[in-house]
């Protein structure tokens, strides 16, 4: 693809990684933290996907903790082990933060808390803060 083309896909995924994020932050405000954490690592996961595209590579999963492992490019990545540390901790909320079997017994809604949508919008945020300014510094 051409460098055009790559930010061009780039720039889509991280518009969709910011509306998910909009999408956490307000589900968190009306208290409905199963789904603002299902967001939170939504956002994140779209964001990553957004600076793979930019280096002409084609990401795929969903897990956030491998999109950065075998990102080819992680050697340029100034805070690598705080890019882990968020991705770890989002790639908990993919599944079981929607389905009912995700977890025994219970349902999302009656396991998941503030703290848990309070965690997982901050790791988003600070990955998708990351992602914003390897984009910008690819246009320098």
């Amino acid at each position: 693809m051409s460098q055009s083309k790559n930010r061009y896909q780039s720039e889509r995924w991280l518009e969709t990684a910011r509306e998910d994020f909009v999408a956490a932050q307000i589900l968190h405000e009306r208290e409905i933290h199963s789904l603002a954490c299902f967001h939170a690592q939504q956002a994140a996961e779209k964001a990553l996907k957004a600076v793979w595209y930019l280096e002409d590579e084609e990401p795929w999963g969903h897990s956030i903790t491998r999109l950065i492992r075998e990102f080819p490019h992680k050697d340029a990545i100034e805070d690598l082990e705080l890019w882990q540390e968020a991705g770890r901790l989002l790639d908990q909320f993919y599944i079981p933060t929607r389905y009912p079997n995700g977890l025994p017994d219970l349902t999302p809604g009656q396991v998941y808390r503030k703290v848990d949508a309070v965690q997982a919008i901050s790791a988003a945020q600070t990955l998708i803060d990351a992602c914003t300014d390897w984009l910008n510094r690819s246009e320098l």
